[in-house]
């Protein structure tokens, strides 16, 4: 599903303090990977996680090409830390993998990134000039025209016309649209959209922000992102996703400043101007931030 977001602004990523992974999970962390730099452990762990049922110490040792030795060797260290369950079936031992090491190495590698931990809210170093309220009829033109100033980036959207006041007004959630303001000119806007009409979805929304041209790298995005994810967490919007262009640095640079955390990309997942792009899939959980009232 496509997103319509910033393009063009000048942003740099936020100062955050520092987070300390506890020594415990820094040292359990450390042996898992440590097990895991032998190639032949890593080929292994593959072997077995991928036969169902598991395999005999024998049809391992067949399989890698290595001696019976060598196979008990490695199969006892991955045993160790947890990656395999050792199954003794008569006189042979049987291998199979450790379900709960298929949760805990991803959750091993987003800690030690660190993915899980807390995530900023929103920015707060936005511009005291800048006013952000509800959008209003006579915003309309305005709107459309910041519309199609993205449009001509060609790294905004995949649109290539800007839609109808009718088409943008049916899409976007009643009270989830605003604009900033400065000095009496609307200079950015930004929209909520629902991503399904199924009642199990009514918490998540599709982000839309938007700069005027001649106003980007100022601080409008920050302002608007904010106001969209505080009012978002005040209505009970529990996920808010976008789609971004990969060249879109400071975009995704934005949304990560507001807790928004990437997912994922999606490769050759549409065409501009006859160009495939790749699209940052991004989003952000309201259970991981505390924004401010």
């Amino acid at each position: 599903m496509e997103t319509d977001i910033v393009a063009g602004m000048t942003t740099s990523p936020p100062v955050l303090r520092a987070a300390v992974l506890p020594d415990a999970e820094a040292a359990t962390y450390a042996e898992w990977f440590a097990c895991l730099s032998e190639p032949t452990r890593v080929r292994l762990l593959h072997a077995v996680a991928t036969s169902p049922g598991g395999l005999s110490v024998g049809a391992l040792t067949e399989l890698l090409g290595i001696s019976q030795s060598t196979c008990s060797h490695h199969v006892r260290k991955l045993a160790d830390v947890g990656f395999l369950l050792l199954h003794k079936e008569g006189t042979s031992t049987r291998v199979t993998v450790n379900q709960a090491c298929c949760v805990g190495l991803p959750h091993a590698a987003d800690a030690v990134m660190g993915l899980l931990a807390p995530r900023p809210c929103c920015p707060e170093d936005v511009p005291t000039d800048v006013t952000v309220r509800a959008l209003r009829d006579e915003d309309w033109p305005a709107v459309r025209r910041i519309y199609a100033e993205g449009i001509a980036t060609g790294v905004a959207t995949f649109e290539t016309a800007v839609p109808s006041r009718a088409s943008l007004d049916a899409r976007w959630l009643p009270d989830h649209r605003w604009v900033a303001e400065r000095d009496g000119q609307v200079v950015g806007w930004t929209a909520l959209s629902p991503v399904s009409t199924r009642e199990c979805y009514s918490g998540v929304a599709e982000s839309s922000i938007y700069v005027a041209e001649h106003h980007r790298g100022q601080g409008i995005g920050k302002a608007l992102i904010r106001q969209q994810v505080i009012a978002a967490d005040a209505a009970g919007l529990w996920t808010l996703q976008t789609a971004i262009f990969t060249e879109n640095r400071a975009s995704i640079a934005l949304h990560h400043q507001a807790g928004y955390r990437t997912v994922g990309i999606r490769e050759r997942i549409a065409q501009q101007g006859g160009t495939w792009h790749d699209t940052v899939l991004i989003e952000r959980r309201a259970d991981t931030v505390t924004c401010p009232s």
